[in-house]
């Protein structure tokens, strides 16, 4: 199946603790369905101090559910997406407004 979500992506968060919440894609695995959203799903992991890094509690944005996320359009508002083909090309879309992504 095509991408509909992909890194860089401004997407807002549906359901869940982060519930309306707006962020960008870091990261996507498309194989497990999920991406990881800048400020989104923080959990906090504790690791040990080593030679190259400080120790600590760090918090790190974790994976969360693609079909949990929807894109944002220029208008600002959450949208679907979808496929048409233009000048030969398959390109994403808005379904909200049309325009392509």
């Amino acid at each position: 199946m095509a991408a509909k979500l992909r890194k860089g992506d401004t997407v807002l968060v549906l359901t869940g603790k982060d519930k309306g919440k707006k962020g960008e894609i870091a990261s996507v695995s498309p194989k497990d369905g999920k991406a990881v959203v800048e400020g989104v799903n923080i959990a906090i992991r504790h690791t040990k101090q080593s030679a190259g890094s400080q120790g600590g509690r760090i918090p790190k944005a974790m994976p969360i559910d693609l079909s949990n996320l929807s894109l944002i359009d220029k208008n600002g508002k959450a949208t679907r997406v979808g496929f048409r083909e233009e000048d030969g090309k398959k390109v994403r879309y808005a379904k909200t407004t049309g325009e392509a992504i």
